[in-house]
């Protein structure tokens, strides 16, 4: 009995999580537009052409599990740095901010 409420709880997470990732505010134009603007200096150098496994500008299918984890995971990623990606894409001058403007702005155009 233990089993099938916890196998219950499982699938009723796993299918409510697109739900709380679809929910969560979405970023709004002037962000949008600050984000471009840093994709533009800093993340286009190895995510327009996919340089060392990043995912490529504009590619549904590769952005499709990260856009899964999650803002604040993705926000984390790139702020920290990830595998072969430095923390702030290389980029210690942007602020915070700037770093999650980008990553939400290449987030939208993966959508």
């Amino acid at each position: 009995m233990k089993a099938i409420k916890y196998l219950s709880l499982v699938i009723c997470t796993a299918l409510a999580a697109p739900v709380a990732i679809a929910a969560s505010a979405a970023p709004s134009a002037a962000d949008l537009a600050k984000g471009e603007k840093v994709f533009k200096v800093t993340c286009v150098v190895c995510h327009g052409a996919g340089i060392l496994g990043a995912p490529k500008f504009g590619d549904k299918a590769a952005w499709a599990s990260r856009i899964a984890q999650g803002a604040d995971t993705l926000h984390a990623h790139a702020l920290s740095g990830l595998k072969t990606m430095p923390p702030k894409g290389g980029n210690t001058a942007l602020k915070d901010d700037e770093v999650k403007a980008a990553v939400d702005y290449m987030v939208d155009k993966a959508r």
